[in-house]
């Protein structure tokens, strides 16, 4: 377990089993990972959490693959989930860091129904109604306002 600047903590749990080959190691456990976010809309903090679990298998870098930040071409679907180490040890921080980056969203949001900052003054949408609260129109498309009404017209006859 481990702190993150006072703002949550990331623990990592995981066991990890010698495989079938040599040099190849299992790993299986869970990360849960508590930290404050901002909401990409409203960009207010709010509290996040998230617990998942993982299955990586670990096997030495092949011989004659070059250097350690060298891509390894992948055979098949059954090693989407292997990593390659090159030192004696397993890098298991490296694990920690990824399962992070994993749970964290691409776009956090504070809740689904965020109504964000308003485009004029800056205010918060959805902690109340702002002074210029008023339907942002663009005088471009003035041409074809009546449209919707001549369509609803037409419709009705």
């Amino acid at each position: 377990r481990e702190e993150v600047d006072g703002t949550g903590s990331i623990e990592l749990e995981a066991r990890v089993e010698q495989g079938g080959s040599e040099g190849e190691y299992f790993a299986e456990g869970t990360s849960k990972v508590q930290i404050d976010l901002n909401c990409s809309r409203c960009v207010e903090p709010y509290p996040f959490a998230n617990a998942s679990s993982f299955h990586v298998r670990f096997r030495p870098r092949p011989a004659g693959s070059g250097e350690e930040n060298e891509e390894i071409q992948i055979a098949g679907e059954e090693e989407l989930d292997v990593e390659f180490y090159s030192d004696r040890k397993i890098p298991l921080r490296d694990l920690a860091l990824e399962q992070l980056q994993l749970s964290i969203p691409m776009k956090p949001l504070c809740d689904e129904k965020c109504l964000g900052l308003c485009p004029k003054c800056g205010a918060n949408r959805s902690s109340g109604r702002c002074k210029c609260d008023e339907a942002v129109t663009d005088d471009r498309w003035g041409a074809l306002g009546g449209i919707r009404e001549q369509l609803a017209k037409k419709n009705n006859q």
